[in-house]
């Protein structure tokens, strides 16, 4: 995106005109500079603003159309400029974009308090709360419930000085997420490892080290990059023989915005969990948690309580016998010191090539991203009739995104931008977000513009971008987000695409990864990049058998995840406590913990990701997921008519309807919570058996 000066006019920024002359009117990325950004939030708030003044001012009775709707509609131009900016910032940003975007943000949460905590405006909402009417469908009434709630939530029953330090503090909370963002993203781009001795490398993989050198020669050096970028990381993690090299990254790793210095969050990450405490008691909340858990799935702490203690109490036995097991594995095979963070992966890699006589990268070769995309859209093609068309008519943020129109029955659904490796000025891990959401505005079905951001092993000078088993979860695990936006059909945005409960929205990404085990799935798609040839039906024999390897560790490594959030949103560690202790006061880990080391310094789902109090939701939507994927499995995973009812039912419905009620017009009842555990083999029967 431009940075230099221009001067531009309402008439001339792309960012203010509702005439786009683009394909669907998607974004004219060409055409954007960052000077189009203030003048045009400053132009869209005010007008938002005097809208929002006017329904709340009108003379006529409230009613549905003249209230509810007409907020709908007075953010939508507003909406559509703030994802450009948040999204562009997290995947292509730069000095200037950060320092926007971190003006901005509060701005923006000033706003739209502005807007709940309109007593006018309230009473109208009030009145149609209270009336309801009978004259409201269900997504109608779901989206007045939705609305009642905000005005709430937001402090419309705060008066004073209670009020205004609601709003400071949001304001602050804004501000403080892009923030601590910024200083993760900063500390991974600042660390390099500069290799000369290729001995140093030793048991790297051939796409690693290459990747590496293409790395080193884009700087004009000799030899080999190492960088944090995941892709690298893991494969050191996971392959270097050079146990000092796997430390240095682990500690680089683990240590992002835990050290002195402009991008320290330490003090960021307790200032957020604080300001999120008071927020929740200045609305009579017990804790922030309690706050969170009113529009979720699991509703109460208790219930939550009773999750992870049922989880734990099934996983952390299987945990324990898995780290001895892989304990002694290193032992024997000569680590003489105890086993470390940075061990972990190396030896349970190398146990498992023993155990089954299989090594993950031997994957890798079959598993060519472009072919593994093909594979993945004919999926959606076969399931639910969606057909994902290349769009080079439709601009780009940036040369490594890819844009495709997707159509299903004749029918156009939207856009999806594809955006794969990682960069500089792309924040780490992996998402889906959108630019625009879809609704119905009286006349038309305006449709969805859908963003998959990855960031996955680069291609190389000898070949195409070859992906881990692991990349292609994650790639199945976005696109089943990207879908449940694209079927999206529904008449309001506060209601449509991923607009769901936080603890059900994981649920269709993690169902989608099922399908990575199974055979009839990958011998679509799955052929040696060089020859053609079908991935063998050993390999995918040793994909099935190994899937739940260390199975009860991973799974407390993601509850421990769970309650570190929790923690922080329970009882905020005090001011003269590091990050890095009070992690230690509350995690499950079973390796020793490392000084100087914590993962809350650079755990942005919880700090500028929107988890906060909610990461608890991965492995509560893997319960519905793992019963929903029985049940699709046991109807036969061809089965047309299974597949559309589920895409009628549940994916098409967004957030008009409660989740439960969703999962049960799917299913037929609630979710059968052994589902989960019988198929990763934790069940108590399970394992006695092993």
């Amino acid at each position: 995106m431009p940075v230099a000066p221009i001067n531009t006019t309402p008439a001339d920024n792309p960012l203010l005109r509702t005439d786009l002359s683009t394909p669907h009117q998607t974004p004219p990325f060409s055409e954007l500079h960052i000077e189009h950004f203030a003048p045009a939030l400053d132009e869209l708030m005010a007008q938002a603003q005097a809208e929002v003044e006017r329904i709340a001012a009108q003379s006529e009775a409230p009613s549905f159309d003249n209230t509810l709707r007409a907020l709908e509609e007075s953010t939508l131009q507003l909406d559509q400029c703030t994802a450009l900016l948040f999204n562009l910032n997290e995947c292509n940003t730069n000095t200037d974009l950060q320092q926007l975007t971190e003006t901005y943000a509060p701005l923006l949460e000033r706003f739209e308090l502005s807007t709940f905590t309109n007593e006018q405006l309230f009473e109208r909402v009030h009145q149609l709360h209270d009336h309801a009417a009978t004259d409201l469908d269900e997504e109608q009434q779901r989206l007045l419930h939705k609305y009642y709630s905000r005005f709430e939530r937001s402090g419309i029953g705060l008066r004073g000085e209670e009020r205004q330090e609601f709003i400071a503090n949001a304001e602050e909370l804004a501000a403080l997420s892009q923030q601590f963002n910024r200083n993760v993203l900063n500390d991974t781009n600042a660390f390099t490892l500069h290799i000369t001795d290729e001995a140093a490398l030793s048991g790297l993989p051939t796409d690693a080290r290459t990747t590496a050198a293409d790395e080193a020669r884009k700087r004009g050096l000799d030899g080999w990059l190492l960088t944090l970028d995941f892709p690298c990381y893991n494969a050191v993690l996971t392959y270097a023989d050079n146990r000092p090299l796997r430390e240095q990254m682990w500690r680089a790793y683990n240590s992002r915005g835990n050290h002195p210095g402009q991008h320290n969050n330490d003090t960021i990450a307790k200032r957020i969990a604080h300001l999120r405490q008071q927020q929740a008691t200045l609305l009579g909340r017990e804790t922030y948690v309690h706050y969170v858990l009113e529009n979720r799935m699991a509703t109460t702490p208790m219930q939550l309580s009773d999750f992870y203690t049922r989880l734990l109490a099934a996983a952390m036995p299987a945990a324990r016998r898995e780290l001895q097991c892989i304990e002694a594995f290193a032992q024997a095979d000569g680590l003489s010191t105890p086993l470390q963070r940075w061990d972990f992966a190396y030896y349970a890699e190398r146990h498992k090539q023993q155990h089954f006589h299989f090594d993950t990268e031997e994957l890798r070769p079959y598993f060519q991203l472009d072919k593994v995309r093909e594979g993945i859209f004919t999926l959606y093609r076969e399931r639910y009739g969606m057909h994902f068309t290349p769009a080079p008519d439709i601009e780009l943020y940036h040369p490594d995104a890819s844009a495709y129109e997707v159509m299903c029955d004749g029918r156009f659904l939207g856009v999806l931008y594809l955006d794969m490796h990682p960069r500089a000025s792309k924040r780490g891990g992996a998402w889906m977000t959108e630019f625009r959401m879809q609704y119905h505005d009286g006349e038309h079905d305006v449709r969805p513009f859908i963003q998959v951001v990855c960031n996955f092993t680069k291609p190389t000078a000898d070949h195409d971008a070859l992906l881990s088993f692991g990349e292609v979860e994650t790639f199945m695990h976005e696109m089943g987000h990207a879908v449940h936006g694209l079927l999206s059909q529904v008449r309001y945005p506060s209601l449509s695409c991923t607009n769901v409960e936080r603890d059900f929205v994981e649920m269709p990404s993690q169902l989608m990864e099922n399908w990575c085990t199974e055979p009839s799935f990958l011998q679509t798609f799955a052929c040696h990049y060089k020859n053609g040839s079908p991935l063998p039906t050993d390999l995918i024999d040793k994909i099935i058998e190994s899937r739940n390897y260390l199975a009860g560790w991973y799974f407390v490594r993601q509850l421990s995840l769970g309650l570190i959030d929790l923690a922080f949103h329970t009882a905020p560690p005090a001011d003269d406590i590091s990050c890095a202790t009070f992690e230690q006061q509350h995690t499950m880990e079973l390796l020793p913990m490392v000084e100087g080391c914590c993962t809350s310094t650079s755990f942005t789902h919880i700090f500028a990701g929107g988890y906060a109090a909610g990461y608890y939701s991965y492995k509560w939507a893997e319960v519905l997921e793992a019963d929903l994927f029985e049940h699709i499995k046991a109807q036969g995973l061809d089965n047309k008519e299974c597949a559309h009812h589920f895409r009628d039912k549940v994916l098409s419905r967004g957030g008009s309807r409660p989740a439960a009620d969703l999962f049960r017009d799917f299913m037929g009842r609630d979710p059968d919570p052994d589902a989960l555990l019988r198929r990763c083999g934790l069940t108590s029967e399970q394992q006695h058996d092993a």
